[in-house]
């Protein structure tokens, strides 16, 4: 008895003409599923090339303490008063999140060897709509990107600050703070310091003559109970 071998089907189905549309809309999806949400860092290009322009005219003292992050640091020009006999280095670019200091810091940490590294950044994280969790992981690759590079250096968080126009955020921003400060208990080499709860007053609401017009940004006044928040934390 012989067996009959059936050739295969190769019938096209009737629907075959949607494959193409189909596999373009998959791929769409897979792309759009990794694309970030949120601000990437190469639009901060042009402000880190200024940095590195200024430090090949003048080159910043090795061992200082650096800052680094978002505009409360960009605009905390009083440093060198603020702080005198420490040498600082201030490499705030306003606008940017945690993530974007972790990407930049082989241009705006390391080079400098410093033995102190002061960041403030995830505010506007979560004003952009990140969770506290989500600001912990990039605050954690921070870590990771500084002590690859520079094992001894320490860090130092700056507790998101509670601005009044960004009330919604509030539980958040606490949130987050909590989340970090917890973080850097795990870790000598890294120290949460409160300056948010500063700011507030006795029953823990806000001070608004502490912020500029825009309840956002900090007044000279608002810097000086930073600066002496900070300033024990600095000593060598």
């Amino acid at each position: 008895m012989s067996c009959t071998r059936r050739a295969p089907n190769y019938a096209v189905p009737m629907n075959s003409t949607l494959l193409p549309r189909r596999l373009l809309l998959g791929v769409l999806a897979i792309l759009l599923a990794a694309t970030p949400a949120f601000a990437t860092p190469d639009k901060w290009t042009a402000d880190i090339d200024k940095f590195t322009a200024a430090d090949a005219t003048n080159p910043p003292p090795q061992g200082a303490v650096v800052f680094v992050g978002s505009s409360s640091i960009r605009y905390w020009t009083t440093l060198a008063e603020d702080f005198p006999g420490i040498a600082t280095i201030n490499r705030g670019f306003g606008g940017s999140e945690m993530a974007d200091s972790a990407f930049y810091v082989d241009r705006i940490v390391s080079p400098y060897h410093p033995r102190l590294v002061v960041v403030y950044a995830g505010e506007n994280d979560i004003a952009a709509g990140k969770s506290a969790a989500s600001v912990l992981a990039d605050f954690q690759a921070f870590r990771r990107q500084v002590h690859a590079a520079l094992p001894a250096t320490k860090i130092i968080y700056l507790a998101m600050k509670e601005s009044p126009v960004r009330a919604t955020v509030r539980p958040q921003v606490r949130e987050g703070n909590r989340l970090i400060a917890a973080a850097c208990a795990t870790d000598q080499r890294c120290t949460f310091v409160d300056v948010a709860a500063p700011l507030l007053d006795a029953k823990g609401g806000y001070r608004p003559e502490l912020f500029r017009e825009d309840q956002l940004h900090l007044r000279p006044a608002g810097y000086a109970i930073w600066t002496k928040v900070l300033a024990p934390y600095l000593q060598p």
